[in-house]
């Protein structure tokens, strides 16, 4: 199984459009079946060095992450939300 966690910073003045990514974001999960699990979190104790939301995902293989990461209903949310972020990072371990 792998493990996917993403977290995001968001322009100043985004902070509804954070929360409509969320949950376009969220609503992937019936509809892509590669996704095993998905949880998405907005920071309640946001700082200097935090980030403001995070995804943690889990897929079968990496195979599995690729199609999801591929697939147009993600290729969509992924643009919206390049739109409205500043900052992101990722990691992908095995579980």
């Amino acid at each position: 199984m792998i493990k996917h966690v993403v977290m995001w910073k968001f322009k100043e003045g985004e902070y509804d459009n954070m929360l409509l990514f969320r949950e376009r974001l969220l609503a992937l999960k019936g509809k892509i079946p590669e996704i095993r699990a998905m949880e998405v979190g907005v920071n309640m104790n946001p700082s200097d060095r935090s980030f403001d939301a995070v995804l943690i995902s889990e897929f079968d293989s990496l195979d599995a992450l690729k199609t999801y990461s591929t697939n147009p209903l993600h290729v969509e949310v992924s643009k919206f939300c390049k739109s409205i972020r500043t900052q992101s990072v990722s990691v992908d371990y095995e579980f």
